[in-house]
């Protein structure tokens, strides 16, 4: 079965003392946002992907009407693999500068890299 004896004489104790073997919860700092919360927080940033995580703070508030962090905000987004992104501001590249820009290295032939068949539109 390739489980360490340890492991099951524990599983077999806690099983014993508490009648499950699930993990019991542990002392900790309380937690700012409710699991709804997050979930909602997730939401909002699938929807609109640009949304900072300050804008974010200041529209969600936590528990007992606390203020919460853009930095919970970041780090409830990043445990589901998602990062605050904020809107890129600058030029927009035409089409002459796209494939000047994306055309590779200067030995490479015009138009042979990849990336030059690419549009930004």
């Amino acid at each position: 079965m390739n489980v360490n004896r340890t492991t099951i004489f524990r599983l077999r104790q806690r099983l014993h003392e508490t009648d499950t073997v699930s993990d019991q919860s542990r002392s900790g700092r309380p937690r700012r946002t409710t699991q709804r919360q997050d979930r909602n927080l997730v939401q909002n940033h699938m929807n609109n992907r640009f949304l900072s995580a300050s804008a974010s703070s200041h529209q969600t508030k936590g528990r007992n009407n606390q203020r919460i962090s853009a930095n919970t905000v970041r780090r409830n987004l990043s445990t589901s693999g998602l990062r605050a992104r904020r809107p890129y501001i600058g030029p927009i590249l035409s089409s002459f500068t796209d494939t000047n820009v994306r055309s590779g290295p200067r030995n490479m032939p015009l138009g042979s890299h990849p990336m030059a068949k690419c549009r930004i539109q």
